[in-house]
């Protein structure tokens, strides 16, 4: 729907998992108490929109955990969509009181919900606590656009990515950071490392090519064992071949990824709690 207005937020919290305390903001132009959140920019990720806003309304930094369900309304006779995340904080700069914003408050959860002007926002409370706040992200990407296969003449391993190939690399530059993956595996074709390059290169994190994700190299069971055990933030590239079969081994969900797509598991422990899919 090209009408579509797009937003992005997030209900961020701190404090102990079993007592999290919630962010909640004022806004004196419509005088309502909801969760930090905001339009959009022209050909902006909704994850990058995300961080941004919240950033903006609040002056914190945070890492995005599960999705929440998205929040449908209309504004000014258009329908609008808002995409939130459960977060955490990962840094403060500090709130400064604005035209948009003038209050920021740390509530419980329950005193949140009665104060909360929308009954949505209510809504995303109960789903802030229908699973584990605590995960650990792993994110599988896959490799972005490289041009035809048929049409490349050299070795399939040395094909690189293309003109829209790099431009979703770019994308995922400013997704990657709701992760922060401290570890990147990918598989040792061009295609892949280039995927993950641009992302690599902005926060000096090295590329561990991994055989076992390639095409011609991967082993379901094999491949499948070297991924679970990653128990960090991790990001993932390799192929079409590759990455639905491991999404449904390690989470029990057939997930199709796009060139350049890429899904986000959501683990705590050894279970995976939530799985995503965006695309770039």
């Amino acid at each position: 729907m090209t009408d579509l207005l797009r937003a992005a937020g997030a209900v961020v919290w701190r404090g102990e998992e079993s007592r999290p305390e919630v962010a909640v903001i004022h806004r004196p132009n419509y005088d309502d108490w909801t969760f930090p959140k905001g339009k959009l920019k022209s050909g902006e990720h909704e994850i990058a929109a995300a961080l941004r806003e919240v950033n903006e309304e609040t002056g914190l930094t945070v890492l995005l955990g599960r999705a929440l369900p998205p929040v449908h309304y209309l504004s000014a006779g258009r329908l609008k969509r808002v995409d939130y995340w459960v977060a955490r904080v990962a840094g403060d700069d500090g709130f400064s009181p604005g035209d948009e914003v003038d209050e920021l408050r740390w509530l419980p959860v329950e005193e949140a919900r009665r104060l909360l002007t929308y009954e949505w926002d209510v809504g995303l409370l109960r789903a802030l606590r229908a699973a584990p706040l605590e995960t650990v992200p792993l994110v599988l990407v896959r490799h972005g656009s490289a041009g035809s296969r048929h049409d490349w003449q050299d070795d399939d391993a040395l094909r690189p990515l293309d003109a829209d190939g790099r431009s979703q690399a770019a994308n995922l530059v400013t997704a990657l950071p709701a992760y922060r993956p401290e570890l990147l595996i990918s598989s040792p074709t061009a295609r892949c490392v280039q995927t993950l390059e641009p992302y690599a290169t902005g926060v000096e994190v090295e590329i561990k090519p991994e055989p076992l994700l390639g095409e011609e190299s991967y082993d379901p069971d094999k491949t499948t064992d070297l991924v679970s055990r990653i128990a960090v933030p991790a990001a993932v590239c390799s192929h079409r071949k590759v990455l639905p079969e491991l999404v449904r081994t390690l989470s029990g969900q057939g997930v199709h990824l796009r060139k350049g797509a890429f899904a986000v598991l959501h683990r705590a422990g050894e279970r995976v709690v939530s799985v995503e899919r965006y695309t770039t």
